[in-house]
């Protein structure tokens, strides 16, 4: 599988630059006007939102690509069930795509693979976030297998362009997403993986195509693996550089500026995507547009409509992840060894 070469990365940390840099200036412009008259308009703050959030997204594709490019990553090979983690995967952003108004078309074979989990599930996301980011239609996923040589083909297609704007010259930046820093955070995963990534554009149509070859047979048993090399990959997890939860989304709820601010400083070092809320609406507003992976509330916020939130996330995504934090001494308690799933 062809590594990136440092041409190659250089282009990458300069793309990256221009991702972060042209929402911070536009973000300036609209901080300076609002120190010339004193007064922002709700135009100009719905903007100044977005250009803050884009820069954000922008950073954390680049920790994530940092953490690829590291040469510190050890992948620890084992039986995934493909077609159950795209699966789960879709649930998670269910939401987000229902609020996109995006339909996801899905036609699934079941496919198990050998790879490494952690890097899956952050390429099936990257996949979405892709998709999601540039389809002007539906998004139509397909998963199945090749006769011989055989290996499993996760197919993604979309319409770049808008159907009305098929053919038109004029709207050749509509692809320009295409190229963004998200398809290079995608395909560099892919390369990781030992995946193929085979991208087709046609008449305003694209199509995805990622090969994996690493196919787990029914009665294949797990490829052996010492107990030293084990340890060293889990090691190798857990440092700095691989940082295995780098670009989930974390949703923080609590009144509390202290709690709210120790809780980001606890996963600063994670290369997480933070944000919080200070109230269970908010929290209701926030899952609405898309869910987060994890949701960390404050104890003195049970009620009601947070054990409401708690249900419809969880009937969404049964394998979301809620932990309730305490502001004082407490117990810890797994997620696994509580009654309503509920980390503690």
């Amino acid at each position: 599988m062809p590594e990136p070469t440092p041409v190659q990365w250089a282009d990458i940390v300069q793309q990256l630059g221009a991702e972060i840099a042209g929402p911070l200036s536009a973000a300036l412009e609209q901080i300076q006007n609002l120190a010339t008259t004193g007064q922002i308009d709700r135009r100009g703050l719905r903007l100044l939102r977005r250009s803050v959030d884009e820069a954000r997204t922008a950073g954390m594709l680049g920790q994530q690509l940092a953490r690829l490019a590291s040469g510190r990553l050890r992948l620890t090979r084992e039986r995934q069930h493909l077609t159950q983690m795209l699966r789960s995967v879709l649930a998670q952003r269910s939401r987000e795509t229902q609020a996109q108004g995006v339909q996801v078309r899905q036609a699934l074979q079941p496919v198990e693979i050998w790879a490494d989990g952690s890097l899956l599930f952050a390429l099936l996301n990257a996949l979405m976030d892709w998709a999601l980011a540039n389809t002007h239609s539906s998004v139509d996923l397909r998963l199945d297998l090749t006769p011989w040589p055989v290996k499993a083909r996760l197919s993604c297609r979309f319409a770049h362009r808008a159907l009305e704007l098929m053919g038109d010259e004029r709207t050749a930046s509509a692809s320009a997403g295409l190229d963004s820093l998200a398809w290079r955070l995608l395909e560099q995963t892919a390369l990781t993986l030992g995946v193929l990534p085979l991208r087709e554009q046609d008449s305003g149509i694209t199509l995805l195509t990622l090969e994996f070859t690493q196919l787990a047979a029914e009665d294949a048993p797990e490829p052996p693996d010492s107990t030293l090399s084990r340890l060293e990959a889990e090691t190798e997890r857990m440092g700095g550089n691989s940082r295995p939860l780098a670009g989930c989304q974390l949703l923080i709820v609590s009144t509390n500026r202290e709690l709210r601010a120790e809780t980001q400083a606890a996963v600063r070092q994670m290369g997480m995507l933070v944000d919080a809320v200070t109230s269970v609406a908010e929290a209701e507003q926030f899952c609405a547009e898309g869910l987060p992976h994890a949701l960390l509330f404050d104890a003195a916020l049970m009620s009601e409509a947070l054990q409401q939130l708690i249900a419809g996330i969880s009937r969404d995504a049964p394998d979301f992840s809620f932990v309730e934090m305490f502001d004082g001494e407490h117990r810890t308690q797994l997620s696994t060894a509580t009654s309503d799933g509920v980390a503690r």
